[in-house]
């Protein structure tokens, strides 16, 4: 697969750029910053090297002179690295220089010091690929079968790629750092919560699946976030005039990954896993746009105790805005329901069905759009992502 651009864009200042693995953070540095000092601690050598004398990425840095910028690959494998870039950065009598310290977990860095570099480097992620950065190659039926990480759209058998993924995950972040005791429960974790994929997550009913206690559960779920596999939605709750849920939604970070994990058998239907794997798609595009934006916005869903839900809010400054999602080819007033409730209570929103269909209608005067169309245009900081809708 040849290089693809993406919509990220680097600060010139030393940041942090985060990304579950495959979301090609690498590749994309190789290919911006050619120039820069790079450190894998991916590399059995290096990771050794740098653990035993983390004062060594200072003696690198004095090396190259005429350099002005290095990368130091999967900083969570050596946290010690950290004290290293503080000193360079406090120490003004050093020559400055850009450091870009990518990982796909946090949690070591934060028990070993991330707080102490905030406010001095930023905070960054990089996310599977946006339909538009695609391009004519997105295709939303593959999209929705194998998901957008980079690593599985450019191997040469992308099925088997997904597959081998959770175990990548499982060997080299779970088992190696010893997050969890017992493998064979984590394991089965994934593969329960993945029927909260697109709903509100209830650790109790998760932990009965998998027979194991709720705090543990609790934990798995918090090791997921760290990896960067998943997240959590909050209830949009600002000034509520309904009585509201207080249970989270989960989402796994790509379709694909969810596709792969969550088990399949005669009781299920391909419309209840078709409409959580396009939810979950139009999530990561919406994540991905907010991350890639400027301005602060966050991402929500709202829902009622009496079972009205909006899938998705996003809200900022400069942007509110409620989304909907039906997988179905069709569309009736019942499906924008929630959605004119929703703007009977915050009128200054706007408001769009996103649906499987191909042509744009209007219903009660809500907005519904082919889905891939949606996301097709979806570009950070373009026009007003409703602008053309309306």
């Amino acid at each position: 697969m040849d290089i693809v651009g993406r919509f990220f864009k680097a600060p010139e200042d030393s940041f942090f750029l985060f990304g579950p693995r495959g979301t090609g953070k690498s590749t994309w540095l190789k290919a911006n910053f050619p120039d820069a000092v790079f450190v894998d601690l991916l590399d059995p050598e290096s990771h050794r090297a740098y653990l035993n004398h983390p004062e060594r990425l200072r003696e690198l840095a004095q090396g190259h002179p005429g350099v002005s910028r290095v990368v130091v690959d999967e900083i969570q494998k050596v946290p010690a690295l950290l004290d290293v870039v503080h000193q360079f950065i406090e120490d003004k009598s050093i020559r400055p220089l850009q450091f870009i310290l990518t990982g796909s977990s946090s949690r070591k860095l934060r028990r070993a010091g991330v707080d102490l570099l905030a406010g001095r480097v930023l905070l960054k992620t990089l996310h599977p690929f946006m339909a538009a950065e695609l391009g004519d190659r997105f295709n939303l039926e593959k999209s929705l079968r194998i998901g957008l990480l980079p690593l599985v759209m450019a191997a040469a058998d992308p099925e088997q790629t997904l597959e081998s993924y959770a175990s990548l995950y499982l060997k080299e972040e779970v088992q190696a750092e010893g997050l969890v005791r017992d493998l064979g429960n984590f394991s089965r974790f994934l593969e329960a919560i993945s029927f909260s994929h697109a709903s509100l997550l209830n650790v109790s009913d998760v932990a009965r699946e998998c027979q194991i206690g709720r705090k543990a559960v609790e934990g798995f779920v918090d090791i997921l976030e760290d990896l960067l596999l998943g997240f959590r939605l909050k209830v949009f709750t600002r000034r509520a005039k309904r009585h509201l849920v207080q249970h989270p939604k989960f989402y796994y970070m790509d379709a694909g990954v969810f596709r792969m994990l969550r088990p399949k058998g005669p009781l299920d239907t391909p419309e209840e896993i078709g409409g959580a794997s396009l939810e979950g798609l139009v999530a990561q595009h919406l994540r991905a746009w907010i991350a890639y934006s400027r301005g602060d916005k966050g991402l929500y869903f709202w829902r009622t105790k009496s079972g009205l839900e909006v899938d998705f809010i996003v809200y900022g400054q400069d942007v509110f805005l409620a989304v909907e999602v039906k997988a179905s080819r069709a569309v009736c007033s019942k499906d924008v329901r929630p959605l004119k409730a929703f703007l009977e209570d915050y009128p200054q929103a706007r408001a769009c069905l996103l649906y499987g269909g191909r042509e744009r209608l209007r219903l009660d005067g809500i907005p519904c759009v082919p889905c891939g169309e949606f996301l097709m245009r979806l570009v950070p900081d373009g026009r007003d992502i409703l602008a053309w809708t309306t």
